[in-house]
């Protein structure tokens, strides 16, 4: 498993090339071999992306892409992240209208021909989890489902390996209340790329860490890793107390002296 960092986690400084180079150099300098493209400035140009991540030593592994582009602009994400050199195409939530007992199916019915024209070009959709999948939606006929069931499997149903995979997300599986390392092994040959961040608290509020850094049982869950479809685990932090760099610099830290580089 390849250590990377989420760029979702520095956007405040990724909306411009300029801006973007530097973010890119500090992470390449803190360790990071690879890189989640995502929230970064819409000027900047795939082919800058590229180069400049090139030229630091970084590969980029996995974005996340808008609702509507997956929809819509399908052969043309395709081309960009060919140029990019990027075979995962990740969106980050479910859109809203589909996060109910009626409207479940339809984000199925919506999303599987974009989800097979990016598997015949070779590439694979991931859909990144929040806590809300994990809330159970009632046993309907017109939803498919004789008993009542989460959201995350209508999803692992709804899909085959090979049209969707499952960017695992370690804070908010813990957020829903779940056991990190269940899910690992239920989603285990469905999760190329796993989002690593930890959960520490302030009396009763729950907070993202760096990892390591909180509360998740980080030697168990990466040993759990070990034995699964995972090839990248990228360090995010949606919010950070402090600088985001520091954040990233030391979870990477803490992996690489875990052995995780």
């Amino acid at each position: 498993m390849r250590t990377g960092a989420q760029l979702y986690t520095v956007r405040a400084y990724t909306q411009n090339e300029k801006d973007f180079a530097f973010t890119i150099k500090k992470i390449a300098d803190m360790g990071y071999k690879t890189v989640q493209i995502s929230a970064i400035g819409r000027d900047i140009k795939p082919e800058r992306v590229r180069e400049i991540c090139e030229k630091e030593g970084l590969e980029i592994v996995l974005t996340h892409s808008d609702p509507n582009r997956i929809l819509y602009d399908t052969n043309r994400l395709i081309e960009e992240h060919n140029i990019m050199g990027c075979q995962y195409i990740g969106l980050g939530a479910m859109p809203d209208k589909y996060r109910t007992k009626e409207w479940i199916t339809h984000f199925m019915d919506d999303f599987r021909e974009p989800a097979k024209k990016i598997a015949a070009a070779g590439k694979l959709l991931m859909y990144h989890n929040h806590n809300f999948e994990f809330q159970k939606l009632p046993a309907l006929p017109d939803n498919g489902a004789d008993k009542a069931k989460r959201m995350i499997e209508f999803l692992m149903e709804g899909f085959s390996a090979e049209e969707m995979g499952f960017t695992l997300d370690t804070y908010w599986v813990a957020a829903a209340g779940g056991d990190v390392c269940q899910w690992i092994e239920l989603l285990k040959d469905r999760i190329p790329c796993v989002h690593l961040k930890d959960m520490t608290v302030d009396g009763f509020a729950q907070q993202m860490a760096p990892v390591m850094e909180g509360n998740l049982n980080f030697p168990a869950i990466l040993k759990t890793l070990e034995n699964t479809s995972c090839k990248y685990i990228l360090v995010e932090q949606d919010t950070c107390q402090g600088s985001p760099f520091d954040c990233l610099k030391t979870s990477y830290d803490n992996l690489a002296a875990a052995g995780y580089r």
